[in-house]
Formats: structure tokens, sequence, C-alpha cells
């Protein structure tokens, strides 16, 4: 009886891949070249078949993902290696920041009758939201994630949807 459990396909040269940059096109092989392109986000990717892998070549430093038999496996900046000293102090950018404006705004009150009470409470609230906000930008910045392609995308998928 066969196996109901599907079968891991290795990297192909002459294949049809997900693109791993927008993730709603597809990737296949350029004639007469050594390189795939994405059909809707237009990336050109050097390949290494031994490797399983595939390079973004158009940003330094260039992004690289390799192919474990399903789909790609996340992004890996060449020669950048990003650990927990980084998440680490993320988190402490973000929170930090807001304890510390958060329990300036608990042990000194403005009194209830000014009309501008609520503005500790607000200025704890934006603080905390820009500073993830700063966080994110940075975190789009380094992986180039393309947020305008993925609107674009959605856009195409629901008025293809919607006809």
């Amino acid at each position: 009886m066969p196996s109901s459990k599907i079968l891991a396909t290795t990297f192909d040269l002459h294949g049809v891949y997900p693109c791993p940059v927008c993730r709603f096109g597809k990737i296949s092989h350029m004639p007469l070249m050594e390189t795939m392109y994405c059909n809707f986000c237009q990336e050109i990717f050097t390949i290494n078949v031994e490797q399983q892998q595939i390079k973004m070549p158009s940003r330094q430093p260039p992004l690289t993902w390799r192919w474990n038999g399903f789909n790609w496996t996340e992004a890996q900046l060449e020669g950048v290696e990003l650990g927990w000293g980084y998440l680490l102090a993320a988190v402490a950018f973000v929170f930090f920041p807001t304890i510390l404006i958060g329990i300036g705004a608990y042990y000194y009150p403005p009194d209830a009758h000014i009309p501008l009470s609520w503005i500790p409470y607000i200025w704890t609230v934006l603080t905390f939201l820009l500073h993830l906000a700063i966080i994110l930008w940075i975190y789009i910045e380094i992986y180039q994630i393309p947020v305008a392609t993925y609107l674009r995308a959605m856009v195409r998928w629901r008025s293809g949807a919607n006809n």
C-alpha cells in the first residue's frame, strides 16, 4: 500500500518554486542563464544547486534561502549572525522606556480636575507603540520585507476573487 506522506523534492534548476520574497509569485529558470526569477515581484536569484540554496544579490548583504524539500527556510543574511543579544536589546528598547514613563505617570498622577490629566497615560501608550514601530521598521529594513509587494498582491488577489 502506498504511503500517504508527501516525499520531499530536491531543488532542481528547472523546477518551479514559490517565491521566498513576495510569497505570491513563482520562481523559475531564466533561459540561457544560471539564475531564477519571480514572475510577480521580478526578483532575480542566483542558484547553488549543490547546497539547495538561492541568493538574492540585489541587496547587500544578500539574503539566502535554503530549500528543505517543501518550502524555503527563513532568510539568512550572508555574514550576519543575529542572536539572542539582539532580541534582548530590542525587547529592552521597547519596554524599558515604556516602564519608566508608566511608573512616572503612576506615582505622580496629575489632578483629576485638570483638563489634560489623560496625557501621561497616552504618552505611555505612545512610547510603547513608537518604540515597537522603530524595532519593526529596523526588522523590515534588515530583511527587506516587500510590504508594497504584499499590498499589491492582496489587491490583485481580492480583485481576482471578486470576479
